[in-house]
């Protein structure tokens, strides 16, 4: 079941980085020419002694493009041009490419490159760009279909899940986030640790504060089992910061060891870097963690965080607590540069970073020269000004869409060349602009930017996070306020590794799109907290 979970993450990715490299603008060919397909999941039919004189990984592409476009193989056979994309020194004639689909290509090499295919196909039309080789979607459905209707049972086979199969990996998701987590508190305390994370996760997940929760947790369990409310607070008091701050490090650690035990994981990754607010509705005296909010009327505890966006499984990988000067405390200024320093080195140790996205708040010399001094690309929305004004007139005076712009950054950090990117915006008539320190030219700027539209992502994060898995509290505590933030933050990586886990184990098609929705997880995942069969 692995093995084929394995094989159908890297279909799933070779379609994924097809329509990639055709969205910066590169033709169909020219697509295939940069592909590379991962084989190790893979087996080639034809020993070594055989006679067949092409490659095994070349074969591949060449079907890969087949399936896609839907040429026939009289059709293919005469596309000469697709030799040199493909790895090959001479396109095969008909005969040997019907030897090698029937004879080469095991059951599994032929799943592995209808799904990749397949699914390159609707996301094609779906999501674009545009792509006239591409054959129809229909096709592809009513393929897949008709496949579904020639299997044992004769009936169409989906991914379905009981609720004895999602408890379980609801379980095993959960010892993953939360034994890496110690109060601190005696061995001959009346409860251990993990009682009170099943109290946390049930308020949660319920939406209620301390009080109610303990009550109806101890309904559930047994007035001997759940903590009261009151013993609740006192317990997660005792975790400072610093060490609640350390477990979750450690706990994303083991997520992504699971995650990369399972299936293949996309590397290097794209992340989205984002603070989001908790409203505040209290006395603001003494409180220096509290901070205003952008209509000046507002008062806020605010959270910084780093994830996962794209294509691959999109977990938190890092979260900080934002400490802003305010007109109540004697905070130092806001040094945005600081809080993405420590993110993202945090995140660094886990996995590679090719990209970070973040939105106009991060728009600051000092923060892109930070990022580029911890060695990643960034891609962030400039604030216009003057100066931007100035350059877009002239765009629309010369025609032009597009334009980009050289430019430095120079600060007591260092400093770096970077490039101010002016495109049509995506949300109007106008020009977005964009400051990156990557190389890109103007015919590539368009594409490029639309690499941004994954940053999108982060806002559904904030709202399952916050309307899904946070529990209600009015306390005053700074202690208890980032424990609760935390703890939501970890369920909302359990549900997305539970999601992942489910899908890697499933018989259907690996897609990224959840399997179970955040609500399914919190009715699962608090019924998942009575005893265990």
């Amino acid at each position: 079941m692995e093995a084929r979970a394995a094989r159908m993450t890297d279909a799933f990715l070779v379609g994924l980085d097809l329509r990639e490299y055709l969205r910066f603008g590169n033709s169909l060919s020219e697509a295939f020419e940069k592909l590379e397909i991962r084989v190790n999941t893979l087996e080639d039919n034809y020993l070594e002694w055989h006679p067949s004189s092409y490659p095994f990984h070349g074969m591949l592409k060449l079907f890969f493009y087949r399936e896609v476009t839907g040429d026939s193989y009289r059709e293919l056979s005469n596309h000469h041009e697709l030799a040199s994309a493909c790895g090959l020194d001479r396109i095969p004639d008909k005969s040997a490419l019907s030897r090698t689909w029937r004879n080469r290509f095991d059951d599994a090499t032929r799943e592995f490159v209808k799904r990749g295919a397949h699914l390159l196909v609707k996301n094609i039309h779906d999501f674009g760009p545009s792509v006239a080789e591409v054959r129809p979607k229909h096709e592809v459905i009513d393929s897949e279909e008709r496949g579904s209707e020639k299997s044992g049972s004769g009936e169409k086979q989906e991914a379905t899940f009981n609720d004895k199969q999602i408890f379980r990996t609801t379980r095993l998701a959960r010892e993953h986030c939360f034994t890496p987590f110690d109060s601190g508190r005696a061995d001959n305390s009346s409860y251990d640790d993990s009682r009170f994370f099943e109290l946390q996760t049930f308020m949660g997940m319920v939406g209620c504060g301390t009080a109610q929760g303990a009550a109806r947790f101890q309904y559930r369990r047994g007035k001997e089992y759940g903590p009261h409310g009151d013993t609740h607070l006192r317990s997660v008091k005792q975790f400072d910061p610093e060490s609640l701050l350390d477990g979750f490090d450690t706990a994303t650690d083991q997520l992504l060891s699971v995650t990369e035990s399972k299936v293949s994981f996309r590397r290097p990754v794209t992340v989205a870097l984002d603070i989001t607010t908790v409203p505040y509705f209290g006395d603001v005296e003494g409180m220096s963690m509290v901070s205003g909010t952008k209509d000046g009327d507002g008062r806020a505890f605010k959270f910084a965080t780093l994830s996962i966006v794209g294509q691959n499984v999109p977990l938190v990988l890092a979260v900080e607590p934002v400490r802003e000067s305010s007109a109540w405390d004697d905070n130092p200024p806001n040094r945005i540069h600081s809080v993405v320093r420590r993110l993202v080195r945090q995140a660094k140790e886990h996995v590679p970073i090719e990209m970070v996205l973040c939105d106009r708040e991060f728009d600051s010399m000092r923060v892109f020269q930070t990022l580029s001094n911890l060695g990643v690309d960034y891609l962030i929305p400039k604030r216009i000004t003057s100066s931007e004004h100035k350059a877009i007139e002239q765009m629309e005076r010369d025609g032009q869409e597009v334009a980009v712009e050289s430019a430095s950054v120079h600060v007591e950090q260092g400093s770096h060349a970077m490039q101010f990117l002016y495109v049509p915006s995506t949300k109007s008539d106008g020009t977005t602009v964009f400051g990156t320190n990557a190389r890109v030219t103007p015919d590539e700027a368009e594409a490029f930017c639309r690499r941004y539209s994954s940053r999108w992502q982060i806002e559904n994060e904030y709202k399952s996070i916050k309307h899904d898995f946070l529990a209600k509290t009015s306390s005053k505590d700074y202690r208890v306020r980032l424990f609760y933030f935390v703890f939501a933050v970890l369920l909302y990586n359990i549900w997305r590794l539970t999601d992942f886990l489910l899908k890697a184990a499933a018989e259907g098609e690996m897609d990224y799109a959840p399997v179970i929705t955040a609500g399914e997880c919190v009715e699962l995942v608090s019924s998942a907290l009575l005893p265990p069969d």
